[in-house]
């Protein structure tokens, strides 16, 4: 059952490895079918030196596993909340990178400093608010998808043009059209919480340094990469 799909989520899974955004076991990728309204993960704590093709697990959008001989990922709740809530999405990824995870666990947005942020998000990429002892108790990964749809409707930011969000003192998620896509967005996520520490840093040695990209110029590079009228790349 979905063969081809689950080919595709174990070669995006192997992404995060040639990407340096894992290690040992940590992390995740998913990729949904939304015809069958299923989708494939990546199976809960196996290496991914040794994981192969039919090790993802095909699992329906109500929580329960419809194919797979291994158990899940321990995130799949929050892969499924995201899809739900998310219907234009196509594959999601959680990673534990370090630059990400420290502005998460710092329970800070990543602010949009410059043109490279401008070319990925249409603003600030939001840290969630915290999981109330309650909430962590409880249904602790399907709250944590919660919590980012929450995040989103209250702000008012779009997950088009926001694929990322940070969980707080947590990490990172993002998603895009595919499960490749959704890969990038983890680099890119990754690059850009690096450079935004680097910016902070290097301003601190000057506090009349003006940081912070100006409007005109954040929409000016977001929108020459996504919507109708982008220009930037081959048709």
């Amino acid at each position: 059952m979905l063969e081809e799909l689950k080919q595709k989520v174990f070669e995006a899974n192997l992404k995060l490895v040639d990407y340096n955004l894992v290690v040992l076991t940590w992390g995740n990728v998913s990729g949904i079918d939304r015809e069958k309204g299923l989708f494939v993960i990546k199976p809960s704590g196996v290496p991914y030196e040794t994981m192969i093709a039919d090790d993802m697990v095909v699992m329906d959008l109500k929580g329960n596993k419809v194919e797979g001989r291994l158990n899940p990922s321990s995130d799949t709740p929050t892969h499924m909340a995201l899809y739900n809530a998310f219907p234009d999405i196509g594959g999601v990824v959680h990673t534990h990178s370090p630059w990400a995870c420290s502005w998460a666990q710092a329970g800070r947005d990543v602010p949009a400093y410059g043109t490279t942020h401008a070319d990925f998000a249409n603003g600030y990429i939001p840290c969630t608010r915290g999981l109330t002892e309650d909430e962590v108790n409880g249904e602790y990964e399907l709250n944590t998808g919660k919590v980012i749809i929450e995040d989103f409707k209250k702000r008012g930011i779009s997950p088009e043009e926001c694929p990322a969000v940070l969980i707080h003192r947590h990490g990172p998620f993002t998603w895009g059209k595919d499960a490749f896509k959704a890969v990038d967005n983890a680099l890119i996520l990754e690059e850009v919480a690096k450079m935004a520490h680097q910016t902070e840093l290097i301003a601190s040695f000057d506090k009349s340094y003006n940081i912070g990209i100006e409007d005109y110029l954040l929409n000016k590079h977001y929108r020459r990469k996504h919507g109708k009228n982008a220009y930037y790349g081959q048709k």
